[in-house]
């Protein structure tokens, strides 16, 4: 999957290089030919200008008159050779050179910067010349602009393509985790059945009630696992549960499996019950997830504090050890399917975790803080 996503990438990437750089070379190629037409256009009339000055007849007064009706884009403005304004000109907003006296030199100097005048020699002696000075016309601006639109656009699809496929394949893993989950419940059923049977028979000989009593825990605890992994997939009904319970339910069933030298502590600053909408087997199986993840990375000795704050608009949890702590580079990756520190494990837990409180709970579960050597802080969050 990854290589075939490498190569979708490899090739829209090539597609939109291909098409960005065409687009530049021929909007280049335009712009060229634009400017050099308006160039034309300005000669031509320039030079009919200075036809109808030699000549001053109606014949000549009406090319140029004609050659200006033409050229209804590209503005003009006539100078001295000292580039002062005679006041003539073409194509300009007369209403605000009247009204701001330094419009006309600003755009004289805009105009410089653009394009190099066309020049027409008055008279020899005294040397007198008038310059023109024009700018770009509205077509020419547009097609400057077309290769910046052309980008945002192809920007614009390979986004939404690589948002596309990105959505396809958390849906592919969606649903890969869901069949597993449900096949791992559906394998679960069949052994579980037998020793409950197993447990009614050892029940009638009143010499193993010590021995039923711990493996009707056990046979407990198993349905509550294929419960959780039956859950995994389909939508979950959430009910208005008490949050405190249900965390030190948890820490008392982690405590009782826990080394001696580890400590455990709830707090909820003197609340008694803060509820939150959730579904109570999985809301545990996360904590659970935590709390164990919390006892491997300190290695049997420690402290495990569960602070439990009730907010305005959410219910806010922080499990924090005292273990090893996670370095930099790895905070992003532990919630990565597969990733693990371990000698021993899957690298699910976390995972798992985070997918049952951001999926089904509509929540947040992230790393608040950690220091190698120094131990870590989950949060969770979970709205009103």
């Amino acid at each position: 999957m990854f290589t075939q996503l490498f190569n979708w990438r490899t090739l829209l990437a090539m597609v939109a290089i291909a098409i960005v750089s065409g687009t530049v070379f021929y909007s280049s190629y335009l712009s060229k030919k634009i400017a050099h037409d308006e160039r034309e256009k300005v000669d031509v009339w320039v030079q009919s200008l200075k036809t109808r000055a030699i000549v001053n007849e109606q014949a000549a007064i009406d090319l140029t008159n004609s050659i200006a009706t033409h050229n209804t884009d590209i503005p003009i403005i006539e100078t001295d050779e000292y580039d002062n304004p005679s006041g003539q000109g073409l194509n300009l907003d007369f209403n605000k050179i009247k009204k701001d006296t330094g419009y006309l030199r600003q755009l004289i100097k805009e105009y410089k910067e653009l394009n190099d005048p066309v020049t027409v020699e008055i008279s020899k002696e005294p040397l007198l010349v008038n310059k023109y000075y024009y700018g770009e016309s509205k077509l020419l601006q547009e097609v400057s602009y077309y290769p910046l639109i052309q980008l945002f656009i192809v920007a614009l699809f390979i986004i939404i393509l690589l948002i596309t496929i990105n959505i396809r394949n958390k849906s592919t893993q969606n649903q890969v985790w869901a069949g597993m989950a449900k096949e791992t419940a559906h394998q679960l059923g069949t052994p579980l059945s037998s020793l409950q049977g197993w447990v009614e028979l050892l029940k009638e000989n009143k010499s193993n009630e010590k021995i039923v009593t711990e493996m009707s825990k056990d046979v407990e605890r198993l349905k509550l696992v294929s419960d959780r992994f039956g859950k995994i997939g389909s939508t979950p009904q959430l009910e208005e549960m008490d949050i405190i319970a249900q965390i030190e339910n948890m820490v008392s069933y982690i405590k009782r499996r826990a080394p001696e030298k580890v400590n455990f502590n709830v707090n909820s600053d003197g609340e008694h019950e803060i509820t939150a909408m959730i579904n109570g087997p999985l809301f545990d199986w996360v904590i659970e997830n935590l709390l164990k993840n919390a006892l491997d990375a300190m290695e049997g000795k420690g402290s495990i504090s569960i602070n439990i704050k009730n907010e305005t608009t959410q219910v806010v949890a922080d499990i924090t050890d005292t273990g090893k702590g996670i370095s930099k580079q790895h905070i992003a990756k532990v919630f990565k399917p597969g990733f693990t520190t371990k000698k021993r494990g899957w690298g699910l837990g976390l995972s798992l975790a985070k997918r049952i409180i951001e999926q089904y709970h509509k929540g947040e579960l992230f790393v608040k803080q950690s220091e190698p050597g120094r131990g870590t802080t989950f949060r969770i969050v979970l709205k009103k």
